[in-house]
């Protein structure tokens, strides 16, 4: 029989909001699903993660974009459309299968919710039930302590994202408003409250039912101080009670919050696709997903929290897969990740390993690395068994040392990690020409994200000094593409140009590519991050062969 459909609404953002029935469904299901942006956060399944059990399959559905700009030949809305029918066919194969599927939705599913996308595409042809969640204008009202609306009074829920004079009318007609999707909006909403002669009595809620709650009035909010998770309420009856509640409430306990402490970041772009009502908040440890490896709530009472006796004995594993291929991964390696509960990582790395029943799989953004870290620990401190995935060696600009930085703060004292060696690209894409660098080299990340480029251009330019072979990381980005031609002309001040480089692009992979220029024909725009450079010292030399050229750096040095 096909599976069924649950529409699941999680409430604002406080586990304890979450309700009977949706906690039933969550832990019960075959499949969790839940949505998120290209950083790999989800809030969703922050908010569910303490009544999760293990062993579920999970489905990240992850929107290609938010406020970026897109090259799909049919704009935003044609990749935006496109994504929501490669995602309900997702969730339908699991249905077809005969797997219920739990879709989270914060807030409330039918309310400016992402849920109804899949429900509309899924409805008609599977079994598909909702359960209605606490909306975010009920959490900031709860908040703001006074009534909403009262008698035939009318209330308007309005988007932030209207044209200001179009808020003003609307501000104008109506009893009481609740105003979404703020962020960016802000200035031309406190605007049109203002225009509409409503400022006065207008309120400004920030993730609302969070330990991070705020309530003020707007006229005192600063414009750049406004999360998309924030909401603005006009009650209609006049409040009899002081306002606004300016102190910041902690609704959410304390070990409900420490239960989900890997959770997501708050931030989200203002326009991105909502997931859920426009304000809600996941618990507020900044961190990638939740992943409680503990069990769900119910197994453990009624409440999320976690016992100390519950806890077991887990550990962090940081591994490096190599730099593509399956077959150099280590048999060390595989091991550690046929042992692991959870998986840590980058998503493109998190895609290359097989999924197996019952693991847990936590894929991010590659700009977070701080934040997995953190994650990692914090599943491991509460008994799960995390691997950490890389590609390549660990330690060569990967994970290895962010998780060890993150392992010195004291809160994770005891939590045992373990650094296990992988095949690094750099080999890997020597070894395809020869062995270019069979003599002293260096390793440089030509990224400036983690370091400014002054300092990348005074290392290029003391390793070219030394006459050492290099090896370059991170040449290019889709946002990054001016350094490797500044690399280059840093390089001729030193090096003939005639020197050979290689460019290995997804060696190991299914569009390996390996060719040999001369550096002062070296184009930036034959580069991209997928790329690894290798430059040549004076005693490199290539030669021709059956096998196409072959590039060594030789042993001796004259002298």
């Amino acid at each position: 029989m096909p599976g069924k459909l649950w529409g699941v609404g999680l409430g604002p953002g406080d586990p304890e909001l979450v309700t009977v029935k949706a906690a039933k469904i969550i832990e019960s299901a075959d499949v969790i699903a839940f949505h998120s942006a290209r950083h790999g956060r989800s809030i969703s399944r922050g908010i569910a993660a303490p009544y999760m059990r293990a062993g579920q399959l999970e489905e990240h559905l992850v929107y290609p974009v938010t406020t970026e700009t897109t090259d799909h030949p049919g704009g935003y809305q044609g990749a935006i459309d496109e994504f929501y029918e490669e995602a309900a066919e997702r969730l339908a194969a699991h249905l077809s299968a005969g797997r219920t599927v739990a879709l989270l939705a914060a807030g409330d599913p039918l309310f400016y919710s992402s849920y109804m996308h899949m429900h509309r595409r899924l409805a008609d042809r599977f079994e598909a039930e909702i359960i209605p969640g606490i909306t975010s204008v009920s959490a900031a009202s709860a908040a703001l302590g006074t009534p909403l609306v009262e008698g035939e009074q009318v209330l308007t829920v309005l988007p932030g994202t209207l044209p200001t004079d179009e808020l003003t009318r609307r501000l104008r007609d109506t009893d009481a408003a609740a105003i979404m999707k703020l962020g960016r909006t802000f200035p031309g909403v406190r605007q049109a409250l203002s225009d509409a002669g409503r400022l006065g009595d207008a309120y400004y809620v920030e993730r609302a039912s969070s330990t991070r709650q705020r309530v003020l009035a707007v006229a005192d909010v600063a414009d750049a101080d406004v999360p998309y998770f924030s909401i603005t309420l006009v009650p209609g009856p006049t409040p009899t009670t002081p306002l606004p509640r300016t102190k910041a409430t902690a609704t959410a306990t304390a070990t409900a919050t420490a239960t989900a402490t890997a959770t997501a970041r708050l931030a989200q772009p203002a326009d991105a696709p909502a997931e859920s009502d426009a304000d809600v908040v996941a618990p507020t440890t900044p961190s990638i997903l939740a992943g409680s490896p503990t069990g769900s709530a119910a197994q453990q009472g009624n409440s999320p929290q976690l016992s100390a006796s519950a806890v077991t004995s887990g550990e962090v594993v940081v591994i490096g897969l190599g730099p593509g291929s399956p077959d150099w991964t280590t048999p060390e390696v595989r091991q550690a990740l046929a042992e692991a509960t959870d998986l840590v990582g980058y998503t493109t790395y998190i895609n290359r390993v097989p999924e197996q029943p019952g693991q847990r799989r936590h894929a991010s953004d590659n700009k977070v690395e701080s934040e997995r870290a953190a994650m990692a620990l914090d599943l491991a401190k509460n008994g799960a068994k995390v691997a950490v995935v890389s590609s390549g060696d660990p330690g060569v600009f990967a994970m290895a040392a962010a998780v060890l930085e993150e392992s010195a703060d004291p809160q994770w004292h005891g939590v045992p990690v373990r650094v296990l060696p992988g095949l690094t690209a750099a080999n890997a894409v020597a070894s395809r020409v020869g062995a270019p660098l069979g003599h002293d080299y260096a390793m440089i990340s030509l990224s400036d994200r983690l370091k400014p480029w002054n300092v990348v251009a005074q290392r290029l330019s003391a390793v070219a000094a030394a006459d050492m072979a290099i090896a370059i990381y991170n040449p290019a980005s889709s946002q990054r593409t001016w350094q490797v031609g500044a690399m280059r002309d840093l390089l001729l001040e030193h090096r003939k140009p005639d020197t050979p480089v290689v460019l290995g692009r997804d060696v190991g992979g299914p569009t390996e590519s390996v060719r040999v220029v001369a550096l002062g024909d070296l184009d930036q725009a034959d580069v991209d991050m997928r790329t690894l450079l290798i430059i040549g010292a004076s005693t490199t030399t290539v030669f021709e062969s059956p096998d196409g050229p072959r590039v060594f750096t030789s042993r001796r040095y004259g002298t």
